[in-house]
């Protein structure tokens, strides 16, 4: 029994110091989607929107809110371009799908410019690390912008599990 215990109290100290030592590190390793692979989320919300009659505009960010990949499609009004990023870019720096930010927009940070808290963004996010993120604009309604943008990420998500 006691050795089990410093077992257990020496796999807790390799752990901590482990964690220590990544926090102390000089620098980090980041996963960043490639290039085909935001253009294949792009294309994936925009084929689901147009299963649907839908023509949506669409942005993919990379972690840092930066677009990789924007699409707009035949007839989606321009607006659906800014929209779709603004979306994006805040499912990423709240790593949270916008839809569930609603009760913040009324806030002051609600009112930041460059953010918008309505649904249609969602993070990207691979063996719990986000890696970017997608906003869908364009649909008749939030939800259904949400779904196309879910719709693209399910296009690549097993190959993305399967690259970490």
């Amino acid at each position: 029994m006691i050795k089990k215990s410093t077992t257990a109290l020496a796999m807790a100290a390799i752990v901590t110091a482990s964690a220590v030592a990544a926090e102390d590190a000089p620098m980090v390793s980041v996963k960043r989607l490639s290039l085909e692979t935001a253009l294949t989320i792009a294309q994936g919300a925009v084929a689901a929107c147009r299963k649907q009659g839908i023509q949506i505009g669409v942005s993919v960010v990379d972690r840092d809110g930066t677009v990789q990949v924007q699409l707009r499609d035949t007839i989606a009004a321009s607006i659906t371009l800014s929209i779709s990023r603004q979306k994006a870019y805040t499912a990423v720096n709240f790593n949270a799908a916008t839809s569930a930010l609603g009760s913040r927009a009324d806030t002051p940070i609600g009112r930041i410019d460059g953010l918008v808290m309505s649904a249609g963004g969602i993070p990207i996010q691979v063996g719990g690390a986000l890696v970017g993120g997608v906003g869908v604009s364009g649909a008749p309604s939030g939800k259904t912008d949400e779904e196309c943008a879910q719709a693209g990420i399910d296009k690549v998500i097993d190959d993305l599990e399967m690259a970490m």
